[in-house]
C-alpha cells in the first residue's frame, strides 16, 4: 500500500521529467518498495514450514546438528573462507555422522571375535610344525596364534578365557588355529582338549624318529654348548644297544605309544598326520591334504613355494606387497651334528617295532628306514 500511495503522489509530476529521469525515478521507487517489504533481507518462507528448521535446496527436510547453526540464504553467500575450510574438515572426519551418532575410529573396530581354536597342531617337536603353521596361515580362511601358547601342558590352570584371549580375531567363516608341539607327548593334553571341544581337529607332523632326535639334540646343543655327547644321552649302554627311553629326545619319537593316549579321547579320523619328509620335498602336496582335512578350499598350491637350496627346505614366495620371500628363521635348517653310523643303526633297530606299530595304527607307511 505504501508503494501505491507513493506512486500516485509522484505521478502528476512525471510529465515534467525527461525519459532518463523517469527511469532513475522508477528504479529509486522500486528500491524503496523492496526495502519496505524486506527490511532484514530475509527470504519469505512458506507458511507450512517451521522457522527453526533448515531445508536442503531440493526441498527434502533434514535437521542439521545442533552444534551447527542454520544460516539464512544471504549469510550463506558470504561465508568466511577460513570458516568454510573448518566446516569441510569437520565434514571429512569419519566419527561425525549426520544424525549426531558417533562412529568409532577404524583402528578400534573389532573384526570378528576371539574364538577357541577349531584346529590345533599338537606335535611333534622338530617335525616341521612351524613350517606347517606358516604355510597354512597364508590361506585367507585361517587365522593362527603366532606363538606357542602351551596352554594344555603348562598354563591350564589359567582357564579357557585366558586361552581364548591369546587367539586372533576371526570371522565366522574362518578357522582359528594354534600350535604347541609338546602337546603330543603330554599325557594330560588329550583329555583337556576333549573337555574343551570333542570336535577339535588335530594335526601331528611326524618325522623319522632318529633324524628327529638328532635335530632335537642339535638345537639343544646350540643353546647349551657344554651338553654331553649325543651317544652319552641316547644310550644307557651303547655296547649292549640299550637305549635310554627317559631322554626326552628319544621318548618323543615313540609315536605309537603317544598316539594310544590320544585315541582314548579322539577318533583317528579327527587326527591328520603330516609327513615331515614330504613337507620338504612336496610342500604343496602336503598342504593340499591339510586343507582337505580342515574342510578348506585348496588355495595354497605349488605357486606359493620355492626351494631354498641354502637352507635346504621350501620357502614361501614373496607376496606382492613384500620385497622379499618368507623363509623360516635361522633356528630352522641347522646343520646336524655328526653321529657315528653304528649309533644311528642301533637307534633304527630300537625304533623299528614302534614305527611298524605306528604305521598300522594310522594306516600309512612313512618308510623310515
Amino acid at each position: 500500500m505504501a508503494c501505491v500511495l507513493l506512486f500516485s503522489r509522484l505521478l502528476p509530476f512525471s510529465h515534467r521529467l525527461r525519459g532518463t529521469s523517469i527511469c532513475l525515478l522508477s528504479l529509486f521507487l522500486s528500491y524503496l518498495c523492496y526495502c519496505a517489504l524486506f527490511p532484514d533481507g530475509a527470504v519469505v518462507q512458506k507458511s507450512g514450514n517451521p522457522p527453526p528448521g533448515c531445508q536442503r535446496a531440493d526441498g527434502a527436510k533434514r535437521r542439521l546438528q545442533k552444534s551447527l547453526p542454520c544460516r539464512s540464504l544471504s549469510d550463506a553467500m558470504f561465508v568466511d573462507a577460513s570458516q568454510l575450510k573448518t566446516d569441510q574438515r569437520r565434514a571429512s572426519i569419519p566419527h561425525i555422522a549426520r544424525n549426531n551418532t558417533p562412529i568409532p575410529p577404524m583402528i578400534n573396530l573389532k573384526f570378528g571375535n576371539k574364538k577357541l581354536p577349531n584346529a590345533i597342531i599338537v606335535g611333534v617337536k622338530k617335525g616341521g610344525t612351524r613350517a606347517v603353521l606358516e604355510f597354512i596361515r597364508i590361506h585367507p580362511d585361517v587365522r593362527a596364534a603366532g606363538t606357542e601358547t602351551h596352554f594344555f601342558d603348562r598354563n591350564y590352570d589359567r582357564g579357557l578365557e585366558w586361552y581364548r584371549g591369546l587367539m586372533p580375531r576371526t570371522l565366522e567363516s574362518q578357522i582359528t588355529m594354534e600350535k604347541t608341539p609338546s602337546y603330543f607327548v603330554t599325557k594330560e593334553t588329550p583329555r583337556r582338549i576333549s573337555t574343551m571341544s570333542q570336535d577339535t581337529k588335530l594335526i601331528v607332523v611326524v618325522r623319522d624318529p632318529v633324524t628327529r632326535a638328532i635335530s632335537d639334540y642339535t638345537q639343544t646343543l646350540s643353546k647349551t654348548p657344554d651338553l654331553p655327547s649325543f651317544q652319552e644321552l641316547a644310550f644307557r649302554n651303547q655296547s649292549l644297544g640299550l637305549v635310554d627311553m627317559s631322554w626326552n629326545a628319544i621318548r618323543i619319537g615313540l609315536y605309537a605309544l603317544h598316539l594310544e593316549n590320544w585315541l582314548r579321547y579322539f577318533p583317528l579320523a579327527q587326527i591328520h598326520f603330516v609327513s615331515g619328509e614330504r613337507l620338504i620335498t612336496d610342500p604343496a602336496g602336503e598342504l593340499a591334504r591339510i586343507q582337505d582335512f580342515l574342510g578348506l578350499k585348496r588355495i595354497v598350491t605349488d605357486k606359493h613355494f620355492y626351494f631354498n637350496r641354502t637352507k635346504g627346505f621350501p620357502c614361501l614366495k614373496k607376496p606382492e606387497s613384500s620385497g622379499s620371500p618368507r623363509c623360516l628363521g635361522k633356528s630352522k635348517g641347522r646343520t646336524h651334528v655328526q653321529i657315528d653310523r653304528e649309533a644311528i643303526e642301533q637307534l633304527r633297530d630300537f625304533y623299528r617295532p614302534y614305527n611298524v606299530k605306528f604305521y598300522e595304527m594310522v594306516g600309512h607307511d612313512f618308510k623310515w628306514e
